[in-house]
């Protein structure tokens, strides 16, 4: 067998080393996620285990300046590879007004994608859903600030929460229930 070049060798061995790191952080990230029971919380929340990738709509983002959750609501959608444009406003109710969001549905913070309203802390799989799917609806939200939807995370607390979708007449179905 040949020698490799020194050179190389240590290449290789930082590649290694880089990957057993990087499996070691999303080994630990992943145990957080789900409490240490993968196969348990899959079954109760969805995990997206692929790699991040590009988004295929960008997510514009209005929120408070005084909203420390809704800025991490828009680091968890970029950490999946969404593009987020996030515009801080004085006059979050003008935009809600603006894309007829029921007031019933509201929450802390609202943003388009792809024409779609998303109002609130919904997680990036059902923003991925309902772009995949492009259901003919105005769009989707989750009132309020649920303990445990992204971006207002608290530990092990979470409270049962769901994604509501609603079409521009004011027709609100469940769009996706999330357990606690």
């Amino acid at each position: 067998m040949a020698k490799l070049p020194w050179k190389w060798t240590i290449s290789i061995a930082v590649c290694v080393a880089v990957l057993a790191i990087g499996s070691n952080l999303y080994t630990s990230h992943l145990n957080r996620m789900t409490d240490g029971n993968v196969n348990a919380s899959a079954q109760k929340h969805t995990i997206l285990a692929s790699p991040i990738v590009p988004q295929s709509a960008p997510i514009v983002s209005y929120r408070s300046p005084t909203c420390g959750c809704c800025g991490e609501w828009v680091k968890r959608m970029q950490a999946v590879g969404f593009t987020v444009e996030d515009n801080i406003t004085e006059n979050l109710d003008a935009i809600k007004k603006q894309h007829n969001l029921p007031n019933d549905l509201a929450a802390c913070h609202t943003a388009i994608a792809a024409g779609y309203v998303i109002e609130g802390h919904i997680p990036a799989a059902d923003i991925q859903r309902l772009l995949a799917e492009k259901p003919k609806i105005a769009g989707i939200a989750v009132p309020g600030m649920p303990i445990g939807s992204p971006g207002m995370e608290s530990g092990n607390i979470r409270e049962s929460y769901a994604t509501y979708s609603f079409t521009k007449d004011g027709k609100v179905t469940i769009f996706q229930e999330h357990p606690a």
